[in-house]
């Protein structure tokens, strides 16, 4: 019999993660491993990528050990290369499968994008629990094909299930978003942020961001706005533009006092605080931070995006009025003026598209996600804890 006070050790937790290729499938994923160690601070948490995605940057970075396999993309434009996907696939499936055994993994999770459909057969094939999410309020072609092979469905957007084999089993849980993004005070932290971005007193800040490879149209057109805008002291522009443009950009506005480029953008709790308006892509996990920190938006969606799904996220904020749509073809420096010179003069017009922005379960995403992971697991939730929240 054990003695007076003695606290047998917590039961082990290890999860495997596959996510990779862009930020908006890696954050999400880092975002659930963070609640997971949240919830079980002992637990053992693994990611499964390519060698040819951020994933070999974001994840290390972020403290995780990551795991590659040969995966090639769920793409078309491939030309003939596409036909070497099933090969690649069971390829990739097997080694996920060496993966999970040495890990003692109990759950597999797949958080969207190529890398994850091999996680998710893999778990099939070694009889594990899996769980997929999908980020996109059009399913992409790897969750499409990986929720055949699961009946754990987990959406960030309602809209998601029709597009998913299972969908109208789906659970929607919303985008797991960072932790710092999750709880943001935007007026406690605007005065702070301003000053480290080096925003000027009086001016109005506009966010460029292109996604998490940058986005030539935005940087371009963002570019010759910030050289229209030269002489104007009221308004500021920092423009993200990806590591490939960065010189290019930077050569352009060589002296602008208007404008400032960079090549990432790291601290996005920090931008969300100081911005007045952001002008960017529509991937769902920037919808999902602009709903939950209430950041009016000029949305440009990617056009080549598969399904249109980046329109299709967009209009979760302009359906609300929290945003206003672009066309990527109409994203000139002449029509971005015509957008944006309007709201950046209409503080309460701005006031009401913050007010409109509905932050949806996205700021407990994470903690309801990992959830599901837990009690996959047969692992005991803590008690009390966030994750026991519903939306």
């Amino acid at each position: 019999m054990p003695p007076a006070g003695h606290h047998p050790p917590p039961p082990r937790l290890s999860v495997v993660i596959g996510a990779g290729g862009t930020g908006g499938h890696i954050y999400p994923g880092l975002a659930l491993a963070d609640a997971l160690r949240r919830a079980v601070p002992a637990a053992e948490i693994s990611f499964v990528g390519t060698t040819r995605g951020l994933e070999t940057r974001l994840i290390p970075r972020a403290g995780y050990r990551l795991h590659t396999v040969d995966m090639i993309p769920f793409d078309p434009s491939l030309g003939a290369r596409r036909y070497l996907l099933p090969s690649a696939l069971v390829r990739s499936a097997g080694q996920c499968r060496t993966v999970l055994r040495e890990q003692r993994a109990q759950v597999a999770v797949g958080m969207g994008g190529y890398p994850s459909a091999p996680v998710i057969l893999g778990a099939r094939w070694s009889g594990l629990p899996s769980l997929i999410h999908e980020s996109n309020a059009v399913p992409g072609r790897a969750n499409r094909f990986a929720a055949r092979l699961t009946p754990h469905v987990a959406v960030a957007f309602d809209r998601s299930r029709a597009g998913l084999a299972g969908g109208e089993h789906a659970r929607v849980v919303g985008m797991p978003i960072a932790a710092a993004l999750a709880g943001l005070d935007r007026a406690a932290r605007r005065p702070e942020a301003r000053r480290a971005l080096g925003v000027p007193d009086g001016a109005r800040l506009v966010v460029f961001n292109g996604g998490s490879l940058g986005a030539a149209r935005l940087t371009e057109a963002a570019t010759e706005l910030a050289r229209r805008w030269r002489h104007r002291t009221d308004v500021h522009l920092l423009i993200k533009t990806g590591p490939d443009a960065l010189e290019e950009a930077r050569f352009r506005l060589a002296g602008s006092e208007v404008a400032r480029v960079v090549p990432y953008l790291d601290h996005m709790d920090q931008v969300y605080a100081a911005a007045d308006l952001v002008v960017c892509r529509a991937g769902s996990a920037t919808v999902a931070e602009l709903a939950s920190t209430g950041v009016p938006a000029v949305l440009v969606p990617y056009p080549h995006a598969p399904g249109d799904h980046q329109t299709h996220n967009a209009r979760v904020l302009t359906d609300a009025g929290a945003g206003l749509l672009l066309p990527d073809a109409e994203t000139t420096a002449g029509r971005l003026a015509e957008l944006v010179e309007p709201l950046l003069a209409d503080p309460a017009r701005l006031a009401a598209m913050e007010s409109a922005a509905d932050p949806g379960p996205h700021a407990y995403a994470a903690d309801l996600l990992a959830a599901e992971v837990l009690r996959l697991a047969g692992h005991p939730l803590p008690t009390p804890h966030p994750l026991e929240r519903t939306p």
